[in-house]
């Protein structure tokens, strides 16, 4: 595991070859809070500042052609923060996809959701369904915006329909494995992360697809995420292409093929 890449030396490539990028991204957005505060502005200026870093790193993945980014946008925990906050974060995220809904269909992003997002108020889940339903045809880029999100209660979830499933006469116990699991997760259909991104020094996951990121390459940066932008992308990534992913297997068996 890595914070921040290296400092690059003056005229080295900076650039990532496309074969050695990561399939799905996953990046836990942390510290617009802690932004705001060094500041002496209230939270919600951080989170707004922080709207902007997801507008840059949506345009620079589609641009170097990484199909799949999923962005932990709310918590099932964040429901504790204050209401006025809550609120607040709603509201852009209305903002953002009134916004960015244009840009979307012209570059071929198709907008999806995980989590309980029933639970989003009644205006935020109508206009997520009109955005999603309007870009669904989108075959360049798949975002993914993690709402009412929480790793331990989708697993939980998946293990309930199995039971249903079981109890129903629909599945055998013995037909029970990993594949029968993960496509009862939200994510069923989906590539599992091969990076998952956290910034703001916090190294944890913090419950945030802990099923589909059991064998992603975690980058950790003390970057807060208001300031995160292309550069810092950048850095991840060539920390990511120049990693060894072994999956078990031994190095020399990955260099004789």
């Amino acid at each position: 595991m890595s914070a921040t890449a290296p400092p690059q030396n003056q005229g080295e490539d900076l650039t990532v070859p496309p074969e050695k990028l990561p399939r799905h991204l996953a990046v836990i957005m942390d510290g617009n809070g802690r932004w705001a505060k060094k500041r002496g502005w209230n939270r919600v200026r951080g989170h707004e500042e922080g709207s902007e870093s997801v507008r840059v790193l949506v345009r620079a993945c589609r641009r170097l052609g990484i199909g799949w980014l999923t962005l932990y946008a709310f918590s099932e925990e964040n429901w504790a923060r204050p209401q006025a906050e809550v609120t607040a974060l709603m509201k852009l995220l209305n903002r953002f996809l009134k916004k960015e809904r244009q840009e979307m269909l012209e570059r071929g992003i198709r907008l999806n959701t995980i989590g309980e997002t029933e639970k989003l108020p009644k205006a935020t889940r109508e206009l997520l369904s009109k955005t999603m339903a309007e870009t669904a045809g989108g075959r360049d880029m798949t975002l993914t915006l993690a709402l009412s999100y929480g790793g331990r209660q989708e697993i939980t979830q998946a293990a309930r329909r199995l039971a249903e499933d079981v109890k129903a006469g629909r599945l055998e116990p013995a037909a029970i494995d990993e594949a029968a699991l993960a496509g009862r997760l939200y994510t069923a259909g989906m590539p599992d992360p091969d990076l998952l991104i956290r910034t703001s020094g916090e190294q944890r996951i913090s419950n945030f697809l802990p099923w589909q990121t059991a064998y992603a390459e975690f980058y950790f940066t003390e970057t807060l995420w208001p300031d995160f932008r292309e550069p810092e992308l950048m850095s991840a990534l060539r920390a990511y292409a120049g990693r060894q992913r072994r999956f078990g297997r031994t190095g020399d068996q990955l260099e004789t093929g």
